[in-house]
């Protein structure tokens, strides 16, 4: 017995990275998946890559930044599988650019994707959970959302709201068996993490405090701590931001 056999698990941001990683896990441990992304070509493979080991999964395209399509795809997620008990929110972007030359464009899809989809995900799945006195929902912050980072004031003011989301969510819903928490990262070895370039004349030293010594993160290791906090080994986890950053934090 999986400890998700019988479940249905909504895992955003899963075409790549961390998303991709941690629906293989779910899946590998039972659980129904709906693979949710923008990026229909990499979702579909994504799903296909659970189908192929044995697991069930379908893909939804949908931009968590829009409630037009949030809530569609969370009926036809229900109308397919039934209503989730899980949701791990994994969907991110961003860049590094100095605060000053920083576009409202920019600074707006990043808190769009990162802070306002994350709500918005939860948003559509709450009802559902509530309606069965079941769910177990994980969003994905960082350590950036933790302390400061230079050169991405948008991300870490992004993380540090999904952290008090996070928060807000666990106490209004904990009596009422759904329970919400979230993690707090250090780098991983993402297609996001290399897409990410320093501003001209920005020194590696200045990112000392946020750099382990012992590398970063292989996205699998995350999945597998996303996984036990969602399962029932977590059951006593509520409104917890769980640090796994290479010992960032520690000190």
């Amino acid at each position: 017995m999986g400890r998700f056999d019988n479940q249905i698990a909504v895992v955003t941001g899963a075409a790549s990275g961390l998303g991709r990683a941690t629906a293989r896990r779910l899946a590998n441990e039972g659980a129904t998946v709906a693979v949710v992304d923008l990026n229909a070509a990499a979702g579909e493979e994504a799903a296909a890559e659970i189908r192929s080991a044995g697991g069930t999964a379908r893909f939804y395209s949908v931009d968590v930044t829009k409630w037009t399509s949030v809530e569609p795809a969370i009926a036809a997620v229900n109308a397919d599988f039934g209503t989730p008990s899980v949701l791990v929110n994994c969907a991110a972007i961003g860049k590094f650019v100095r605060s000053e030359l920083e576009s409202q464009e920019n600074w707006e899809r990043i808190i769009g994707v990162n802070l306002t989809g994350t709500f918005l995900m939860c948003r559509g799945v709450l009802p559902g959970m509530l309606a069965t006195g079941r769910g177990s929902i994980v969003n994905v912050s960082s350590n950036a959302g933790v302390f400061g980072q230079p050169y991405s004031a948008a991300y870490c003011a992004s993380k540090g709201g999904v952290i008090n989301l996070t928060r807000a969510l666990a106490v209004e819903y904990r009596a009422r068996g759904v329970r919400v928490n979230a993690i707090a990262p250090g780098g991983m070895k993402t297609p996001m993490l290399a897409s990410w370039s320093l501003p001209d004349g920005a020194k590696m030293e200045e990112f000392a405090r946020g750099t382990s010594p012992i590398g970063y993160a292989e996205p699998s290791e995350i999945a597998g701590l996303i996984a036990f906090i969602t399962s029932d080994d977590g059951r006593y986890m509520i409104g917890q931001i769980v640090g796994m950053d290479g010992g960032i934090t520690c000190g």
